[in-house]
């Protein structure tokens, strides 16, 4: 959190029982503040460095893009808020080394793109441009909010056979109870607080609802779902997962780990396994890779 949210956030608690009104419009600012733009981690480095670079306009904002592999299947990679494209490192060598030709973006105000101010729009816009030029895509992949602007996407247009989904959402509303309930906003102010976002989005919640909301409007249905969620992600929780698997029926796979949390598991051997699986053979190489985890022969 930067400093200017935690004074947000201070402030938030302290004046909600004198304005809950204010306080509603104070907590829109918090919740589409960033901080200070991540940098490469060391055990991310080689693969960033590695990036065929290029830049694509997005909201006024120099969008920096990137490019690894030359395989015939190109996947899109969709980072989350606060995050970059390099946090999917050990999933590029992965997708490179099973032939996939990849591509990533820092959205603006993250990583090394510009600008100040941003919002799911900018992502799915991102995704839009990358599609007319380095598509079609045979598969999306995004991570917490990223994950969700991968399911708006698609569903306006990005054709992708499979989408996977890692820490994520599929509903505006989500985002917001869970920044409600962090808060510990009144009922009140929860309700400026909504309208307040509505209106900078210049946006009706029916028109959200109608846009971003995946699990009320599933994807296309020719489009097939794989779920990566931890039990106990301390910021999206596994209800999230659990009502975007109920909304896409048998097309749609749930694996839950435990113990990795909301960054971590983008890194782990298990989801790394099932990923590759769902990406090359749908749910069936899932549910192929999820029998030998069972089993205990994974990588024998």
């Amino acid at each position: 959190m930067t400093s200017l949210r935690d004074a947000l956030v201070s402030s938030i608690r302290r004046i909600d029982a004198v304005s809950p009104g204010l306080t509603g419009r104070v907590a829109n600012v918090a919740f589409f503040a960033t901080t200070r733009q991540m940098r490469v981690r060391d055990g991310d480095r080689a693969t960033h460095d590695t990036a065929r670079r290029e830049t694509i306009r997005v909201s006024g904002a120099d969008v920096a893009t990137y490019h690894w592999g030359s395989g015939a299947r190109a996947a899109l990679l969709m980072h989350g808020w606060d995050g970059r494209a390099s946090q999917f490192a050990t999933l590029v060598r992965d997708l490179v080394a099973e032939g996939w030709r990849v591509v990533s973006f820092d959205a603006p105000a993250h990583g090394d793109s510009s600008g100040k101010r941003t919002d799911a729009r900018d992502w799915v816009a991102a995704a839009q441009q990358l599609a007319a030029s380095e598509g079609p895509f045979e598969l999306v992949i995004g991570h917490s909010f990223g994950g969700f602007a991968s399911l708006a996407a698609v569903r306006e247009g990005v054709q992708a056979r499979r989408v996977i989904t890692i820490s994520a959402a599929g509903s505006i509303q989500a985002f917001h109870d869970e920044f409600e309930r962090m808060l510990r906003l009144s009922p009140r102010a929860s309700e400026a607080f909504e309208r307040a976002f509505h209106r900078r989005l210049g946006i009706s919640r029916e028109e959200g609802v109608a846009r971003f909301d995946s699990v009320t409007h599933p994807l296309p249905a020719d489009a097939e779902l794989l779920i990566v969620h931890d039990e106990d992600d301390p910021r999206v929780t596994i209800e999230n997962a659990r009502a975007l698997h109920r909304a896409h029926g048998e097309r749609a796979r749930l694996l839950v780990t435990q113990g990795l949390g909301h960054n971590r598991i983008l890194g782990a051997d298990r989801v790394l396994d099932a990923v590759i699986a769902f990406a090359a053979d749908g749910p069936h190489g899932f549910d192929q890779a999820d029998a030998s985890e069972q089993r205990g022969v994974r990588g024998a």
